[in-house]
């Protein structure tokens, strides 16, 4: 009897070590530690979200628009300047183009407009001593020509201003009293001693410089008299003659943000614009050359 309670025993002590070691492998494996994985950067991510932060900074910017007064001769120029400015900061421009004498004119008497650009500076001087141009905006912009214009198939073989006083035929001319091209034009021509030896039945008088280049273009004139980036915007016409600089003075376009005007930060921006490369690039397709 003994001998089966002693058999008993070590089995029911078998059995408590081998269940004692089962619970001690569980958990063993059920407190072990994971294994800890450090994160990758995702940089693809991180730069994106630099990207989407420009943007943001970008689209930030208010569109801010200006009324430019410009010179005539500058139409096509600015037309394609409008489209880079919006694009780069955001100021839309809208534009009025005329004689810078008739523009002058207007802004002296209250016509709204930030920034004017001139093709003579008598107009922009008249506008300073009003005190009516903001104190230090004002820059030399652009130079120019006076040339001789005709059109293309030139049939009556103009060579030369001389040629037009000569044979007696039609030239159109800017007004000679506030269009800076017509100033120029007759000034050249009393210099040349030929302003008193034209017919003046045969002197066409436009309002502006785009009105000369028209008159030329449809073939109602022999000539006339604009300047050379007129020459590069104009259409079935050709250049026979460039008027030495010495007969009317310097060919400068001279441009200001107005006094009155409600944005003259933004009129800032667009005068430092307009000197960029970019800029430059345009002016000198259409002919004109930079100020400085």
């Amino acid at each position: 009897m003994k001998r089966i309670l002693s058999l008993l025993l070590i089995l029911v002590l078998s059995f408590s070590i081998i269940a004692c070691g089962t619970d001690k492998e569980e958990t063993t494996e059920t407190t072990e530690t994971p294994e800890t994985t450090t994160p990758v950067e995702d940089t693809d991510k991180v730069e994106e979200t630099e990207e989407e932060k420009d943007t943001a900074k970008d689209d930030s910017k208010e569109e801010v628009e200006l009324v430019v007064s410009a010179a005539a001769s500058l139409t096509d120029a600015m037309g394609e300047i409008a489209d880079l400015i919006k694009e780069d900061e955001n100021i839309k421009l809208t534009s009025s183009f005329d004689s810078s004498g008739t523009l002058q004119k207007q802004i002296e008497q209250g016509a709204p407009a930030d920034v004017f650009i001139s093709a003579g500076q008598k107009q922009m001087d008249a506008l300073e001593e009003k005190d009516l141009i903001a104190k230090d905006s004002r820059i030399d912009l652009l130079r120019n020509k006076l040339v001789l214009l005709v059109p293309e198939d030139n049939p009556d073989d103009i060579k030369n201003i001389q040629d037009v006083v000569d044979k007696k035929v039609q030239i159109a001319i800017a007004e000679t009293e506030t269009v800076p091209v017509g100033q120029y034009s007759k000034k050249a021509l009393e210099d040349l001693e030929l302003w008193d030896k034209l017919d003046t039945e045969k002197i066409i008088q436009s309002k502006n410089v785009s009105e000369v280049l028209a008159q030329v273009e449809q073939g109602n004139v022999s000539a006339g008299m604009v300047y050379s980036s007129d020459a590069v915007r104009g259409e079935k016409v050709k250049e026979v003659e460039v008027f030495d600089e010495k007969l009317h003075g310097p060919i400068i376009y001279p441009a200001a943000v107005i006094e009155a005007s409600t944005e003259k930060d933004a009129g800032k921006i667009f005068l430092d614009y307009l000197e960029t490369d970019k800029v430059k690039a345009i002016f000198e397709k259409y002919g004109f050359e930079m100020a400085k």
